[in-house]
C-alpha cells in the first residue's frame, strides 16, 4: 500500500511560479515510477509529467516542456514538480500517482496503481 499526500498549491499570477511536492509512504517509493497529473473542470485528466525510479529518465507534456521540472528525492520518499513561467491555462487539480509495478517512466493514466488527494493550483491572468 502506497499513500501520496501532494503539497504546495496555491494561488499565483501569471509568469509566476510553484513547486510542488508528493510525499510516499510505503517501501516501494524508490522502485516506483512516478508521475505528475492534472485536471481543469470539464477536462479529462493529464498527463504532466513522469519520472523514473532513479530520476534518469524524464518525460513533459508538450504545453509545459522547458517550463515545468520533476525531480526526485529517493531518500526522502518525496517527488517534486517545479513550475515556472505560469500560465493561466494550467490551472487544475494536480495529482501525483506511483506506478509501483513499473520503474520506467509511464505515460498512460492506466498504468498508475496509486493516487494522490490532488492539490489546487489557481493561476490568474
Amino acid at each position: 500500500q502506497v499513500q501520496l499526500v501532494e503539497s504546495g498549491g496555491g494561488l499565483v499570477q501569471a509568469g509566476g511560479s510553484l513547486r510542488l511536492s508528493c510525499a510516499a509512504s510505503g517501501r516501494t517509493f524508490s522502485s516506483s515510477g512516478m508521475g505528475w497529473f492534472r485536471q481543469a473542470p470539464g477536462k479529462e485528466r493529464e498527463l504532466v509529467t513522469a519520472i523514473n525510479w532513479s530520476g534518469s529518465r524524464t518525460h513533459y507534456a508538450d504545453s509545459v516542456k522547458g517550463r515545468f521540472t520533476i525531480s526526485r528525492d529517493n531518500a526522502k520518499s518525496t517527488v517534486y514538480l517545479q513550475m515556472n513561467s505560469l500560465k493561466p491555462e494550467d490551472t487544475a487539480v494536480y495529482y501525483c500517482a506511483a506506478a509501483v509495478s513499473r520503474s520506467g517512466v509511464s505515460i498512460t493514466l492506466t498504468s498508475y496503481d496509486y493516487w494522490g488527494q490532488g492539490t489546487q493550483v489557481t493561476v490568474s491572468s
